[in-house]
């Protein structure tokens, strides 16, 4: 006796269809899970991060040390001088600068002075004598890295489970940034850190 053939295999361009949607379905998940846990991409805008970054660069941001942090219960905390993106705080919907991208200077309970251009970081608020230039671990030259002058005056200690941020270009108004209006940043905002700039090709580079 002669098997039918299955319905699948007598409709073959419904089988081509279901395969299809599987496909899609299996690409937006994976779309998902690695920008959710394991990296994502974001366009600088904006001269901020001069000279270090510029806008229009585009940067990919590593997930994995705020997933595997947030797997054992943790907040995930960043490097000193380590460039990171993080939700605006301040963020209102609807408007632009959802995220943000600024350099690690201090960590809570850490004293951060800024006076006569000089950023200085205290480990210990109470005392002077544990003040350093934070810079000195980040500077590269004139061209790339913080710039040296830091306009502003500022004289604050770090809350408790948060990060104090500032951009690389830190003359007059063009960072916003920790010391002028943003704040310190919470720990849970912190979407990771970069891990390599992808655009423009001729500038790629590791972080």
């Amino acid at each position: 006796m002669e098997k039918k053939a299955g319905f699948l295999t007598r409709h073959s361009f419904l089988k081509d269809g279901l395969s299809l949607v599987v496909f899609i379905f299996a690409v937006i998940v994976g779309t998902f899970i690695l920008n959710s846990f394991v990296f994502k991409s974001f366009n600088v805008v904006g001269s901020s991060m001069e000279n270090t970054l510029h806008s229009g660069d585009r940067i990919i941001v590593n997930r994995l040390p705020v997933t595997w942090a947030h797997l054992w219960n943790k907040d995930y905390v960043p490097k000193r001088g380590q460039i990171i993106v993080f939700e605006n705080p301040n963020h209102q919907l609807g408007e632009k600068d959802q995220y943000i991208i600024k350099r690690v200077i201090a960590f809570a309970g850490e004293r951060v002075v800024v006076k006569d251009g000089i950023l200085t970081v205290w480990t210990n608020p109470e005392d002077a004598s544990t003040a350093f230039h934070p810079d000195e671990e980040t500077y590269k030259s004139d061209t790339d890295g913080p710039k040296k002058h830091t306009s502003g005056e500022i004289n604050k200690i770090v809350p408790e489970g948060e990060v104090f941020v500032s951009g690389d270009n830190r003359e007059g108004s063009n960072s916003y940034d920790s010391r002028n209006g943003l704040g310190t940043i919470p720990l849970y905002d912190i979407e990771g850190p970069a891990g390599v700039k992808i655009y423009p090709l001729n500038q790629m580079r590791f972080f």
